[in-house]
């Protein structure tokens, strides 16, 4: 969505709202799309003293899989977002301040790249997730998975005599 500035460049103290559906359902990451569900964009752009300032946010639930026991489970994420509007930059680049094209700001653009930017590396179902055995691959979440422990080799005649003492 293209939102046309033109009528509150020059305008101090004006705003202009805005809300729409943004759609990422085709968005690939590493394998998953977890943009599955219509992302809500809503916010309002205005001029504070020649300075063009946008805020707004993003909603929506992204389906995922658990990095720990693999898992499919959805989250809510509620991200804001904040920036500077800008028809040129004088004498500096400056990654805050979002360039106007012809008067434009291109919200899908802004708010797409804080998406992607937000979104984490790993993703885990509750802080408390056991994860699955490395041994036999059980969810540890549904109980212990019986696989006895490997003793590292270094205490290897530790475990033997702990072995003698309960036989």
């Amino acid at each position: 969505m293209r939102l046309d500035l033109r009528p509150i460049i020059h305008a101090p103290g004006a705003s202009l709202p805005f809300r729409f559906e943004l759609d990422l359902s085709g968005l690939d990451f590493y394998g998953e799309k977890p943009f599955a569900h219509p992302i809500q964009i809503s916010g309002t752009v205005r001029n504070a003293a020649g300075a063009l300032e946008l805020k707004g946010a993003a909603e929506t639930t992204l389906e995922l899989t658990c990095d720990r026991c693999l898992r499919p489970f959805s989250q809510v994420l509620e991200l804001p977002v904040s920036t500077l509007l800008a028809e040129e930059l004088e004498d500096e680049e400056s990654d805050e301040i979002v360039l106007l094209d012809n008067g434009q700001a291109d919200l899908e653009e802004i708010f797409t790249t804080a998406l992607v930017l937000s979104m984490d590396a790993k993703h885990v179902c509750s802080e408390d997730c056991k994860g699955l055995c490395p041994t036999c691959g059980a969810d540890l979440n549904e109980g212990p998975c019986g696989c006895r422990k490997e003793v590292d080799p270094r205490l290897a005649a530790l475990a033997q005599l702990l072995d003698k003492d309960h036989a």
